[in-house]
């Protein structure tokens, strides 16, 4: 028998990831992302096996993102599998461009040191600290407290909105093009850190889902 051959990830901008189009029914969709998001969850939760939380860790790597995107992409702000997505997203982010994202958070460090220690990303913050980050809050996520791995992905996001807020500013004047964009990822970032925040909020509450 073939085993079947996974599609590795499409190299996907954070900006571009609400625009993704699956192939699910309208009508169902939000049904089947709330379902598959509990269960993913609930059962990474239930059987405490290492094994698991490890393959849902790397679930983009394997399934590929459209996968993801087709469960998930279109849900809302604050349920479960919209903050499911989001984490996935900050994830590959950080792996295609941790170079970056790392300058931008290392420029956020000291205007957002609270955040920063919320989020725990190790001293000094380089590419192999923020891709450490980012597989450890997806672990969270299955096998620990759901709301704290909420909570450092919504701050990991507030450092690195709040670098290249700072990096915009040295681009004025340079590069009028260069610092829209980076302005429009640094809202973006802060709008994500405060929707993750949001859903930790509502899992505490038992509102989330």
């Amino acid at each position: 028998m073939v085993e079947p051959r996974f599609r590795r990830p499409a190299m996907l901008d954070m900006e571009l990831a609400d625009q993704i189009e699956g192939d699910i029914d309208p009508a169902d969709r939000g049904l089947i992302a709330h379902e598959t998001a509990l269960a993913i969850v609930s059962q990474a939760r239930e059987s405490k096996d290492p094994a698991l939380v490890e393959r849902l860790i790397r679930l983009v790597d394997e399934e590929g993102i459209d996968t993801v995107a087709m469960m998930w992409s279109k849900a809302g702000e604050h349920t479960l599998p919209g903050a499911l997505w989001r984490i996935y997203m900050i994830r590959e982010w950080v792996k295609h461009d941790a170079a970056n994202v790392a300058r931008s958070y290392h420029q956020g460090v000291q205007a957002a040191h609270v955040r920063h220690a919320i989020a725990g990303v190790e001293d000094p913050p380089g590419p192999d600290e923020v891709r450490t980050l980012a597989d450890a809050v997806l672990s969270g996520v299955f096998s620990g407290d759901l709301a704290v791995a909420l909570d450092r992905a919504g701050a990991f996001c507030r450092v690195v909105a709040t670098g290249s807020a700072f990096e915009a500013g040295s681009d004025e004047g340079h590069a009028d093009a260069r610092a829209h964009r980076t302005t429009m990822r640094a809202a973006q970032l802060l709008r994500t850190g405060e929707d993750l925040e949001r859903c930790a909020a509502m899992w505490r509450e038992d509102r989330l889902d």
